[in-house]
């Protein structure tokens, strides 16, 4: 990155894997936010603050906001968080990461994980943070749309492609599959509707990487893809909001 990405970035899901090495390398980059916030549903666990500050230098911008996603008072009790860190700046970026993966097929599917799937998978934290992000957009003092500015970035899967439909009979995951899908929906109808007040939206594949839901089969390392990942960020405009990239920048069906 030539330049800092954004002045306020806020990540969710970054106690293991992918939202992870996105603060690793966020915090480490020679332009670094001025304010990361790591988001986790259970930040005191081992994989919550100790596991992040292990990566992190003792320096970094780094602030916790912990709500369960699927929780709203926990969820405004983070915004308030944040806001008040933020003053009244507003945050420029939210990166929407958690998520929860589902191996359900048709016959072993039931309707309980199906909803819980999409709670986590699509509800998300967008509705709560959408003041701050509007903040940030009239604040900015720039035109045309950027990360910089003020954007959401769902990070998607290609296996929620409709127009892909990749590999059903050798990974099912109906629920993990219907609920990105609808994800990349609400994208989509994002980008349309928030143009007008200045917030990019764009929705991220990441590869298949090894992790801890990608599996140890996957031929991406986390790194690669994060990179990747921080590199179209970078790149994103008015013409690219609205739009289903994946790590390298290609772009896919919905």
């Amino acid at each position: 990155m030539m330049a800092v990405l954004a002045r306020s970035v806020l990540v969710t899901g970054s106690n293991r894997g992918i939202g992870l090495e996105l603060v690793r390398q966020l915090a480490a980059s020679p332009w670094p936010p001025h304010h990361i916030f790591a988001t986790c549903r259970h930040p005191e666990g081992p994989r919550g603050k100790r596991r992040l500050h292990d990566l992190l230098e003792p320096s970094s911008p780094l602030l916790f906001a912990p709500p369960d996603t699927v929780n709203v008072p926990s969820i405004q009790g983070a915004v308030r968080a944040v806001d008040s860190h933020l003053k009244d700046q507003g945050l420029n970026l939210l990166i929407n990461n958690a998520g929860v993966s589902s191996h359900a097929t048709l016959h072993s599917l039931d309707s309980q994980e199906m909803l819980s799937v999409f709670a986590t998978n699509v509800v998300g934290t967008l509705q709560e943070f959408l003041p701050l992000l509007e903040k940030a957009a009239k604040g900015a003092g720039k035109e045309g749309l950027s990360c910089s500015r003020a954007a959401v970035i769902n990070v998607s899967t290609k296996l929620g492609s409709i127009g892909l439909c990749l590999g059903v009979l050798q990974a099912p995951m109906y629920p993990y599959r219907a609920s990105k899908a609808a994800q990349n929906m609400v994208t989509r109808c994002l980008a349309v509707e928030l143009q007008e007040k200045g917030i990019l939206c764009a929705a991220i594949h990441p590869g298949w990487v090894k992790t801890d839901m990608g599996t140890e089969e996957a031929p991406l390392m986390v790194e690669h893809s994060v990179r990747g990942i921080l590199t179209v960020l970078a790149s994103l405009s008015q013409d690219t909001s609205g739009t289903f990239l994946d790590w390298e920048g290609n772009s896919l069906p919905w």
